[in-house]
C-alpha cells in the first residue's frame, strides 16, 4: 500500500520509549494493515448493498440474469467478509500491541463504540451466513428480507469504527485530572464534532469504491465481448448496477467534501494548512493545486471573502506541524481522481438521459476503458484519502491530548511483526485472488427478458 512508505515520514520517539526502527515498523505496519483492511471493509459495506438491489429486480421482473448476479455477488461478499474479519482481528491486536499506551489511556473512552461494533459484525455475520445458506431454501421475499439486516449492519459496523476515529480527531467525553482520566460520558465520545461529517464521507466512499470495482470487472468483460463481436447482457447489466452506484454517490461525495474541508479548516487548523500548502498565514491566500496558482481564491471559497485572512504553517509550532508535503500530495491525489471519477459519472448519466436517441454512447470502448481503471482509482483515492487524514493528524494520536510517539509500545523487537504481517497478508492475499478466480469461471445464467433494463440499451 502506498500508505505505507507517506506515513514513515513521522517524529522520532523520545528518549526511552520505543527505538527510531521500532517506532517507524510500527506506524508502518498500522498503516499497511490499515490501508489493506479499509478497502476490503468498502466492499464489506457496498456489495451487500448492490447484491440487494441486483435481487430487487430478480423479484420485479422474473429475470435470472439479476438472480445470477445476486447469487455471484453475495458469494463474494462472504468471501471477502472472512478475510476482512481476518484483517479487523489483527488491527484490534494491534491496538493493544503497538500502541498500549493510548489503549490504556483511553481505552474507557471510546470502548463503547468498539462494543457496539462487534454486536453489528456479528448480526452481519448471522446474517450474511443465512442469506447465503438460504438459496433454494427460502421463499425469494424471505430470502431478500434475510439480507437487508447484512445492509444495515455493514454500515452500523462501519459508523460505531468511524466514531473511535473521529474521537481521535476531536476528542470529547472525558475530563484529564492531574493526567488522569475521568468523568468518562461515551456517548459525547462517539457523537463528537468530527463523527457526522466523517460518518458520512467514509461510507459515500465506500459505496463509490466498492460500485466502481465491482463495474470495472464487467467494464473488462464488455470489452471482450466488443472484440469478440458479443452482446453479453449479462456483463452490460454486471456493469450497470453497481457503476450506477458509484456515478449516483460521486457529486454527493463532492458535496460532502467540501462539508468536510471547511469542518477541518475550522478545528485542525494544522492539516488544513498542509492540505492546502498553505505556508505562510495571510489576508487573500491564493488557491494552490500542483502547478496552478488562483490569487485570493481560496480566502474566497473557504470563507467568501477574497481578503480573509488564513493560517499557514509558519502559525504552528514546529513540534506540531504534520508532514505537510505528504498530506498535500495524498490530498491532491484524491482531489484529482475524485474529479475524473465525478466526469466519468457525468458522461455516464448525460448517456443514460440520451439513451433513446443515442442509444450507444455509453459502450463506446474508450468509455469502458477508462471505467475499467475506475476501480483501481476509486480505491487509490480511498487511500490517500485516508493518508490526509491520518498523517494530517500528526504529531498527535489523540488530538491536542496525546502525541504518537507517547502511545507507542516501549518493548524491543516491534519491527520482527511487520516482517511477519507483511508475509502472512501476501499469503492471505493470493489465496483470496485465487478463491475469487475460481468463482469467476462459473457459467453464468442469462435468460432473456422483456422488462426493461437498469442501464442504457446498446
Amino acid at each position: 500500500m502506498s500508505t505505507v512508505a507517506l506515513l514513515t515520514d513521522a517524529v522520532a520517539p523520545h528518549a526511552g520509549a520505543a527505538s527510531p526502527a521500532d517506532y517507524m515498523a510500527a506506524r508502518q505496519q498500522m498503516a499497511f494493515t490499515l490501508g489493506f483492511h479499509i478497502v476490503l471493509a468498502s466492499i464489506g459495506i457496498g456489495l451487500p448493498a448492490i447484491t440487494l438491489l441486483a435481487e430487487w429486480r430478480s423479484l420485479r421482473t422474473g429475470d435470472a440474469v439479476y438472480a445470477e448476479l445476486a447469487r455471484r455477488w453475495m458469494k463474494a461478499a462472504g468471501v471477502l467478509f472472512a478475510v476482512g474479519a481476518v484483517s479487523g482481528t489483527v488491527l484490534s491486536f494491534e491496538m493493544g500491541t503497538l500502541w498500549p499506551g493510548f489503549m490504556d489511556k483511553y481505552g474507557q473512552v471510546f470502548g463503547t463504540s468498539f462494543a457496539l461494533e462487534g454486536i453489528a459484525f456479528f448480526i452481519e455475520a448471522i446474517f450474511m451466513g443465512v442469506y447465503l445458506y438460504g438459496w433454494d431454501r427460502l421463499s425469494p421475499r424471505a430470502h431478500f428480507l434475510t439480507g437487508v439486516p447484512v445492509v444495515i449492519a455493514g454500515l452500523l459496523s462501519a459508523a460505531f469504527v468511524l466514531t473511535v476515529n473521529s474521537w481521535m480527531n476531536q476528542p470529547r467525553g472525558f475530563k484529564l485530572v492531574d493526567g488522569e482520566v475521568t468523568d468518562v460520558d461515551p456517548l459525547a465520545a462517539m457523537f463528537n464534532p468530527a463523527t457526522p461529517v466523517q460518518a458520512v464521507h467514509l461510507i459515500l466512499a465506500s459505496l463509490m469504491v466498492c460500485g466502481f470495482i465491482v463495474a470495472s470487472v464487467y467494464a473488462v468483460g464488455l470489452l471482450r465481448d466488443r472484440k469478440a463481436g458479443r452482446d453479453d447482457r449479462y456483463n452490460r447489466i454486471g456493469f450497470a448496477i453497481p457503476f450506477s452506484l458509484g456515478a449516483v454517490c460521486a457529486p454527493l461525495q463532492v458535496i460532502v467534501g467540501d462539508w468536510a474541508v471547511r469542518f477541518v479548516a475550522d478545528n485542525q487548523r494544522a492539516k488544513f494548512a498542509a492540505m492546502e500548502g498553505v505556508e505562510h498565514t495571510q489576508a487573500g491566500q491564493p488557491f494552490r493545486f500542483a502547478v496552478f496558482e488562483v490569487p485570493n481564491a481560496l480566502s474566497l471559497m473557504l470563507r467568501f471573502d477574497a481578503h480573509a485572512t488564513l493560517r499557514g504553517m509558519d502559525s504552528i509550532p514546529v513540534d506540531d506541524r504534520p508532514p505537510a508535503e505528504v498530506v498535500q500530495t495524498s490530498f491532491e491525489i484524491m482531489i484529482t481522481i475524485g474529479v475524473l471519477l465525478l466526469a466519468l459519472a457525468t458522461w455516464w448519466g448525460f448517456a443514460w438521459w440520451r439513451r433513446r436517441h443515442s442509444p450507444g454512447l455509453p459502450w463506446r470502448p474508450w468509455f469502458l476503458r477508462v471505467a475499467a481503471t475506475a476501480g483501481v482509482l476509486a480505491a487509490v483515492a480511498m487511500e490517500a484519502g485516508w493518508t490526509t487524514t491520518e498523517v494530517g493528524r500528526q504529531p498527535w494520536i489523540v488530538y491536542g491530548v496525546m502525541r504518537t510517539e507517547e502511545a507507542i509500545n516501549p518493548n524491543p523487537g516491534l519491527r520482527y511483526g511487520l516482517y511477519i504481517v507483511l508475509v502472512v497478508y501476501a499469503v492471505l492475499t493470493a489465496a483470496t485472488i485465487s478463491v475469487l478466480r475460481r468463482m469467476r469461471h462459473t457459467p453464468p445464467v442469462a435468460a432473456p427478458s422483456d422488462e426493461p433494463e437498469l442501464e442504457p440499451a446498446p
